[in-house]
């Protein structure tokens, strides 16, 4: 495969080339993927599951979560709000499905669940149909806060009680937010009740961002 060609690594080679047929990676895809390195993207997310979920569900959640996601394929500018990401993402929803990996199936966006009569809208719902468990995803514009995980284990509780049949998984929670702590991240999931992970995400991909450059020599520049 000429894509796989133009990787000079070996063990990354073999890498994409599993991956590609383990999922039935399309070509475009594929290409995605590897423009987007993902093999340093798998699995990264800061998570709880290894606190509340037995070790064999923990390691199967944690293949579900990537970090950062790239969503290089949306036509939104840095300073967007959040229901323009959220209407952005649906309104291509099959490069996100492809983006948030193998098995995920859309439910619906701003879902509404209630607790007597109190009304409560999940950003975006999913159904894994490989691991039989829901993902609820809820996005943020700007840096992580505590706040915003004691929020989505709200709305990953809900989907518990509400939604989830005895055939099925536990459900866990995943924050999109644009920038993080990691130790800060962990730091509070450690005092949840519910499985979430918390992930950045990117408009453009890894290299193209790497390569663009920070904000101090931007700043730097702007005082010269």
């Amino acid at each position: 495969m000429v894509l796989l060609d133009k990787l000079d690594d070996a063990e990354l080679r073999d890498w994409y080339a599993s991956q590609a047929v383990t999922h039935g990676w399309s070509r475009a895809v594929l290409q995605h993927h590897i423009k987007t390195a993902a093999h340093t993207r798998f699995g990264t997310a800061p998570i709880n599951f290894e606190h509340l979920l037995a070790p064999d569900a923990s390691d199967q959640a944690q293949q579900l979560t990537k970090d950062p996601y790239v969503f290089d394929f949306l036509d939104i500018e840095p300073g967007h709000a959040e229901r323009e990401l959220e209407q952005s993402l649906v309104d291509k929803i099959q490069r996100t499905l492809s983006e948030l990996g193998a098995g995920f199936s859309f439910v619906g966006r701003q879902v509404i669940l209630t607790v007597e009569g109190e009304e409560f809208a999940i950003d975006l719902l999913f159904f894994h149909i490989e691991q039989l468990r829901y993902v609820v995803i809820e996005l943020k514009v700007g840096k992580f806060k505590a706040e915003y995980a004691a929020q989505l284990e709200l709305y990953v509780r809900l989907v518990e009680d509400q939604l989830r049949r005895p055939r099925h998984q536990a459900t866990v929670g995943l924050l999109l937010c644009t920038d993080k702590n990691d130790r800060f991240v962990r730091y509070v999931l450690a005092t949840n009740s519910q499985p979430i992970a918390v992930a950045s995400y990117d408009l453009l991909p890894v290299a193209e961002k790497a390569a663009l450059p920070s904000e101090a020599v931007l700043d730097r520049a702007l005082d010269d």
